[in-house]
């Protein structure tokens, strides 16, 4: 995966690689935006906060204007915990906030550009050779895994046999984002059928995944248990839920951490047409 996608895990907190550096960013914008603005006597902490916000309505706006037909109704369109951004949006809410400061407070001026030129020079620094990795290099893992039913099968060897893109979710029981997600999947693996889904069940055992499926009510395909979390290392995904998707010829084009929704599953499918 790229590496802004690959995940850690800090107790029962996970982070992506992308989102830490975007607060390190953010961080850095906020002290020199104080240093800048201390001299000036004219603090910025305020308007940097606002346009942090402007910005994450306007990728959010965006992305539900694009997947609007995938969401039941409003409450699900302001949930956010789908990650359902679209960066566009944010980029010209928060370029279009940040012009009209400039030109509405020119007290603010030099702490607010050097504040945005700071956060945008540690991003471009620290993300921009992460970003230039090609993730379509990166193959589906030759990792061993096992059915419910104790058969031992690895990733590219399913992959092979079915010929199609296929879409694999790390997730576990006692994962409230995975147990949420569990219904769109099954959902998308009875519309889909020129795409394979494989659940990869990390580190729990076959009895209490079949009583969790049981429980739920969930008829799910290609449930698979990797019981030293092996592909969630050669993955880089240290937490959970994370969903990987490869094209028909094994390779990897798109990573989704987090709780998926109907709309951002769609928005990872259209990678694979």
């Amino acid at each position: 995966m790229h590496g802004l996608n690959q995940s850690i895990a800090i107790g029962p907190l996970g982070l992506s690689i992308g989102q830490l550096l975007i607060m390190l960013a953010f961080g850095i914008a906020l002290l020199a935006g104080a240093l800048i603005g201390r001299r000036h006597r004219t603090p910025t902490t305020d308007t940097l906060f606002t346009l942090l916000l402007v910005a994450l309505v306007g990728a959010r706006l965006l992305f539900v204007a694009r997947y609007w037909g995938s969401y039941e109704g409003p409450l699900s369109m302001l949930d956010i915990r789908d990650g359902g951004f679209d960066p566009l949006g944010g980029l010209l809410a928060g370029l279009g906030y940040a012009a009209w400061r400039l030109w509405k407070a020119p007290r603010q001026r030099a702490a607010l550009s050097g504040a945005l030129l700071a956060g945008a020079f540690t991003w471009g620094l620290t993300a921009g050779p992460l970003l230039l990795l090609e993730s379509q290099s990166r193959p589906i893992p030759d990792v061993a895994l096992a059915t419910l039913e104790g058969h031992i099968i690895d990733q590219p060897a399913l992959a092979e046999r079915d010929g199609q893109p296929m879409v694999i979710n790390l997730w576990a029981t006692w994962c409230p984002p995975c147990r949420r997600e569990m219904p769109v999947f099954e959902q998308a693996q009875q519309e889909e059928s020129d795409i394979t889904f494989v659940f990869v069940n990390q580190s729990e055992d076959a009895t209490l995944v079949n009583r969790f499926l049981d429980h739920e009510s969930l008829t799910l395909d290609n449930v698979l248990l990797d019981a030293r979390n092996a592909l969630g290392d050669a993955t880089g995904a240290m937490a959970m839920p994370t969903t990987l998707y490869y094209n028909a010829e094994g390779r990897l084009v798109d990573t989704h951490f987090g709780e998926l929704s109907r709309a951002t599953l769609t928005r990872g499918l259209e990678r694979l047409r």
